[in-house]
C-alpha cells in the first residue's frame, strides 16, 4: 500500500498579491467613517454653541463632519519621481468631490481676460456651471494686484476652488507663492481651455510665411461646449502631485460618503498610482485616513525591497560593513588631522603676538646677530678712534721733552696712563 501525501505547504492562490482586497478596503472605510461622524457628535456635545442666524432650512447649516476630507495615502520602496512637479496629475473619480451647487470658482486665464468671459457668458455655455464660476482673473492682473501675502491670503480665502489654465500653470507658483503652494487644498486645478487643432493632412500645403496670430484669436479658445465639458470633467478627478518623497497623499472623498462611493474612489485611484504610475513592486503600503486620524491599512507589501539584488549576503553585506567601518576611520582621521593642523595654524598666530616659538626664535637669533654685528662694527671703531688720540699723545708729550732739553737725544719711552692721555687730549 502506498504511503499517504503529506502537504507541505499550503496551495498558493490564483489571485494575485498585487490588488486590493475590497473587503479590507470597506471594512477600513467603514470603520473611518464612523469613527469621524463620531467625534464630531463628541464635538458637538461638547461646545454646546449655536449660531442662531442661521435658519434651519438654510443650506450653510452642514455639520463640519461632512465636509472633512477623506484621505488615501501611498508609500513607496523608492523616490516616485527626481524632481518635483507642478502639474498635479489627474485621475477620474466615479464620485466627484465638487458638486454642490454652491461651490465658487474662480478661474486664472491667460490674456486677454475678456475672451474667456465672453465664451462664460455665451448662451450656449451650461447656466449651472457659469454661476459657478464668480470669478475670471487673467495672469497680468493676478501678477498686479496680488504682490502682498495679505491680498493673497484673501484671494484664497474669498473661492473654494481656483481653476487655471494648463498653459500659464507653470507660472502660477511664483505669483502665488506659498500661500497657495504650501499645502494641496487650494491649488488650482489645470484645464486645458485651448481649441483643439485640426489634423495635418498628408498633401497638406507648407506653412504660411505670415506671422502667428494673436491670442485674441477666438480659434485659440475652445467652444463654449467644449469649454464647459473641459472644466467639468476637471472638477471630477482626483490630483495627485508628485514629489521626490515616498509617500504621497490623495483627496479621495468627504465624510459624508457612504462607505460604497469611498471603495469605488479609493480602487479608481489605486488603479491608477500603483498599477500604471508607480507600479505594484515599488509599492510599500496604502493606508486611508482622516484630517485628524489614524491611518488605517489597506495594503500592506510582504518584501521591503524591489530587486533582489538590492539584499546583501551574511558575508558580502559584513564585507561592506567592514568597508564602511574603515571607510569611517580615515575620514576621522582626516579630521583629527585638518584639527590638529588648525589648532597648530592659530598657535601660531598667538606666538606672533609675544610668545615665543621655534620659529620665533630663529627670528630673534637673526636680529641678535644683526644687533651684534653694528655693535662689533661700532666698537672696532672707538678702539681705533682710542688708539690715535693714544699716539697723537705719545707724540706731544716727546716733543715738549725736546725743547726743554735742547737735544734730540733719545730717552726712554715713559709708559703713559689713560687719564694722562686725556688730559693731554683736552689741553
Amino acid at each position: 500500500m502506498a504511503p499517504e501525501s503529506v502537504a507541505l505547504t499550503n496551495k498558493v492562490g490564483t489571485e494575485s498579491p498585487y490588488q486590493l482586497d475590497k473587503a479590507q478596503t470597506l471594512r477600513a472605510s467603514s470603520a473611518l467613517l464612523k469613527h469621524i461622524k463620531t467625534e464630531a457628535q463628541k464635538r458637538e456635545t461638547v461646545s454646546k454653541t449655536k449660531n442662531l442666524l442661521l435658519s434651519d432650512n438654510s443650506s450653510e447649516h452642514v455639520l463640519s463632519s461632512e465636509v472633512e476630507p477623506v484621505w488615501l495615502v501611498l508609500t513607496t520602496k523608492k523616490f516616485m519621481t527626481d524632481q518635483k512637479r507642478l502639474k498635479p496629475r489627474k485621475v477620474l473619480l466615479p464620485h466627484p468631490l465638487h458638486i454642490s451647487p454652491d461651490t465658487s470658482i474662480c478661474l486664472i486665464t491667460p490674456e486677454p481676460q475678456r475672451q474667456f468671459k465672453d465664451v462664460i457668458a455665451h448662451p450656449s455655455f451650461p447656466s449651472t456651471l457659469s454661476k459657478r464660476i464668480t470669478k475670471v482673473i487673467s495672469i497680468k492682473k493676478l501678477e498686479a494686484e496680488y504682490r502682498s501675502f495679505e491680498s493673497r491670503r484673501q484671494l484664497r480665502d474669498s473661492y473654494d476652488l481656483f481653476v487655471a489654465d494648463d498653459r500659464i500653470l507653470p507660472y502660477l507658483a511664483k505669483f502665488l507663492g506659498k500661500t497657495f503652494y504650501s499645502t494641496t487644498a487650494k491649488r488650482p486645478i489645470p484645464v486645458s481651455l485651448e481649441a483643439s487643432k485640426p489634423k495635418e493632412r498628408k498633401n497638406a500645403a507648407l506653412p504660411s510665411s505670415k506671422p502667428r496670430k494673436d491670442q485674441s484669436d477666438p480659434k485659440l479658445v475652445a467652444a463654449p461646449p467644449l469649454f464647459a465639458k473641459e472644466i467639468e470633467r476637471s472638477l471630477s478627478t482626483a490630483q495627485i502631485n508628485f514629489s521626490p518623497s515616498t509617500t504621497t497623499a490623495v483627496r479621495v472623498g468627504l465624510a459624508s460618503y457612504t462607505p460604497e462611493q469611498l471603495v469605488a474612489n479609493i480602487e479608481a485611484v489605486v488603479a491608477s498610482l500603483a498599477g500604471t504610475l508607480v507600479g505594484w513592486k515599488n509599492v510599500r503600503a496604502v493606508h486611508v485616513k482622516g484630517p485628524n486620524t489614524m491611518a488605517l491599512p489597506i495594503w500592506l507589501a510582504e518584501e521591503l525591497w524591489v530587486d533582489e539584488d538590492m539584499v546583501l549576503e551574511n558575508e558580502e553585506a559584513a564585507e561592506a560593513k567592514a568597508k564602511a567601518a574603515q571607510k569611517g576611520k580615515r575620514k576621522r582621521e582626516l579630521t583629527e588631522a585638518k584639527e590638529d593642523g588648525d589648532a597648530n595654524g592659530e598657535g601660531r598666530k598667538r606666538k606672533a603676538y609675544g610668545e615665543s616659538g621655534p620659529a620665533d626664535e630663529s627670528k630673534q637669533k637673526k636680529v641678535q646677530k644683526l644687533k651684534d654685528e653694528k655693535m662689533s662694527q661700532d666698537m672696532k671703531e672707538r678702539r681705533e678712534k682710542l688708539r690715535q688720540q693714544k699716539r697723537e699723545a705719545s707724540e706731544k708729550v716727546e716733543a715738549n721733552d725736546m725743547t726743554m732739553d735742547g737735544t734730540a737725544e733719545q730717552k726712554p719711552k715713559v709708559k703713559t696712563s689713560r687719564r694722562a692721555i686725556a688730559a693731554i687730549s683736552a689741553s
